[in-house]
């Protein structure tokens, strides 16, 4: 049975920082490429980073880049979004998702993926 269970979110302050956390279980980890996706209430599931399956290529939507930082072990079937000075506008719930490929580059677009974790949220407010 194929699971993804994200952790790590939480209420914090602008500024902040949280590290979100997705264990993954029931396929080969290593033979795909992990994202994360976010969606706010009232808007689309949206793109924040990605990462192939050996770790050796990451993209990261403008809006986080610099502030967001994707990695993986494989070794843990884990994938995490460490993400720093935290904005309101980054409020929403979080997704981890898995796209079957060792080839194609880091899919942006939710349909790209074949599993998904149920989400957590993540709220940045004072």
């Amino acid at each position: 049975q194929v699971q993804l269970v994200e952790s790590g979110g939480g209420l914090v302050q602008p500024g902040g920082s949280l590290r979100l956390s997705c264990a993954a279980s029931g396929f080969t980890f290593s033979s795909y490429t992990m994202g994360w996706f976010r969606q706010a209430s009232g808007k689309e599931r949206e793109f924040v980073a990605g990462i192939n399956w050996n770790g050796a290529s990451t993209y990261t939507e403008d809006s986080v880049k610099g502030r967001f930082t994707i990695s993986r072990d494989n070794a843990r079937n884990t994938v995490l979004l460490q993400m720093n000075n935290l904005k309101p506008e980054d409020t929403a719930v979080y997704y981890c998702a898995a796209d079957w490929t060792r080839t194609r580059p880091i899919a942006t677009q939710p349909s790209e993926y074949d599993y998904w974790g149920q989400g957590t949220q993540v709220t940045v407010s004072s």
